[in-house]
């Protein structure tokens, strides 16, 4: 004889067997349930605390389902800062709050080098750029003998 396919069926039993409770099993129960609520007391979690061995039970097997209710945001007020607020200056250099703007500037000129004591730039060792400001710095820089 030849197994057929039934199409739609599966033959593998993937189900894990349910375990029956013992009385050893029930006993190791309590024991958690006992310590599960003494770690939620301690924790100030009470609203997680069974009062019932049988919601326990119900818990350990997955029968529970927690529905969460919807809580709509408030915002704590009591961490608030408490200084005043200070409103912000218009920037407009030309209206009429021009003159209270005392801080608004311009860009700063960019700064050129135009004077005549730094003579030329040497390259040291490793490419490090020397400024040299007269011959005698020179001859030491060539020379290596600083």
């Amino acid at each position: 004889m030849t197994m057929h396919l039934i199409r739609g069926a599966n033959s593998l039993n993937t189900r894990k067997p349910k375990r029956k409770l013992t009385k050893a099993r029930l006993e190791e129960l309590q024991v958690e349930w006992r310590a599960h609520n003494k770690l939620m007391k301690r924790t100030g979690n009470h609203d997680l605390r069974y009062n019932d061995f049988n919601e326990y039970l119900d818990y350990c097997h997955g029968k529970v389902k927690f529905k969460k209710e919807f809580k709509e945001y408030e915002p704590d007020t009591t961490y608030r800062r408490t200084t005043p607020s200070y409103p912000s200056a218009s920037i407009s250099p030309t209206g009429a709050n021009a003159s209270q703007l005392g801080s608004a500037t311009g860009r700063p000129k960019r700064q050129e080098y135009t004077g005549t004591l730094v003579k030329g730039i040497a390259t040291m060792h490793k490419s490090n750029a020397v400024p040299i400001i007269n011959s005698e710095q020179a001859t030491e820089i060539s020379r290596m003998a600083k």
